[in-house]
């Protein structure tokens, strides 16, 4: 398959949307990363989704729609959690999980399960391919399963270039890191993905209860997308590990034979001549640590230590990103 690079103009979002209707794959920026696009109601087009990715067919996907009313159209009951959430932050980077509309979307959408997870991005070039489409797309990460999420057009060519039908290029990714996952078909509602909107935001609106740390097996469904042990990985070994002991494993790395790259933040002197360091605030972090990732993996790094972030709730969406990158395959 030849994959087309569009660029972000009417013309381009025009191809794209004829490209979904028709059962195709898009790749499109979101504020968060990008996303690997298909028609949600039509169970052949998400499947190439899975296949394109290797994802497995437990793990669901994230339906993307324009505005709240094609939310609630695809929800077979729509609690009042949702809507409060819905009023108070969408368009923006807020997943919920509602229960669905079997005739709305499809069951491998859903993993064959009774719910489904919807978004409304705030990203104008996502806003207007969805405009365009009129109809509600199926979107993961557009990358290899478990592997680095994209945060550009060029990460999304180095995963997935020949195996999907489009990328829309929208530039670099605003937030760099994936949605705040709600379960609202329970009261209280329960954080199932840390993310930029922070569980405290949450709780400010609606009774709400942490569920971090969801594990499942590849071969179970998932009770929302990215709660596999691991995700977001480099194809490097990952080593997590506290700030002072960065340069050690490093060293220790190098004198193994192996390519060792650095990941720290703050004030800190970077480490080596792979070394990527990142801002000091989990905002700003989170923003710049999928690039740096993918840097790292282009230099042809086996080892990646990367500096444990702060022990604090701020922190909590960068600190699970970079525990499932580190998990064991």
């Amino acid at each position: 398959m030849r994959t087309e690079r569009l660029a972000a103009d009417a013309a381009s979002i025009a191809r794209a949307a004829e490209i979904l209707r028709r059962g195709g794959l898009v790749a499109f920026p979101t504020e968060t990363v990008y996303g690997l696009g298909a028609r949600a109601d039509d169970a052949r087009a998400a499947r190439g989704i899975f296949e394109a990715k290797g994802r497995p067919p437990g793990n669901p996907l994230i339906v993307h729609v324009p505005d709240v009313a094609s939310a609630r159209a695809l929800a077979d009951s729509w609690p009042p959690d949702a809507e409060r959430l819905a009023q108070a932050m969408w368009p923006g980077p807020l997943t919920l999980i509602v229960a669905r509309r079997a005739d709305r979307v499809a069951d491998v959408v859903a993993a064959g399960g009774p719910t489904v997870a919807i978004r409304i991005p705030v990203h104008p070039v996502a806003r207007a391919l969805l405009d365009a489409v009129g109809l509600p797309i199926a979107a993961p990460s557009a990358n290899r399963s478990t592997e680095i999420s994209p945060t550009t057009a060029e990460h999304v060519e180095k995963s997935l270039g020949g195996r999907i039908d489009a990328i829309l290029d929208g530039g670099p990714t605003a937030v760099g890191i994936e949605s705040t996952i709600v379960d609202v078909t329970r009261s209280p509602a329960r954080v199932l993905r840390p993310g930029h909107v922070t569980a405290e935001a949450i709780a400010a609106l609606v009774p709400v209860q942490a569920a971090a740390g969801l594990i499942t097996a590849p071969a179970e469904r998932a009770p929302s997308p990215g709660t596999h042990a691991r995700h977001y990985a480099p194809r490097a070994q990952v080593a997590l590990v506290p700030a002072q002991a960065v340069r050690g494993e490093v060293d220790r790395a190098a004198q193994a034979g192996s390519r060792a790259g650095a990941v720290e933040h703050g004030s800190r002197t970077a480490t080596g001549p792979h070394a990527e360091l990142l801002p000091g605030d989990p905002a700003g972090y989170a923003a710049a640590l999928y690039a740096a990732l993918h840097r790292l993996e282009d230099a042809g790094c086996d080892v990646i230590v990367i500096a444990a972030v702060p022990e604090d709730p701020a922190w909590d969406a960068v600190r699970d990103r970079l525990t499932r990158a580190s998990a064991a395959p």
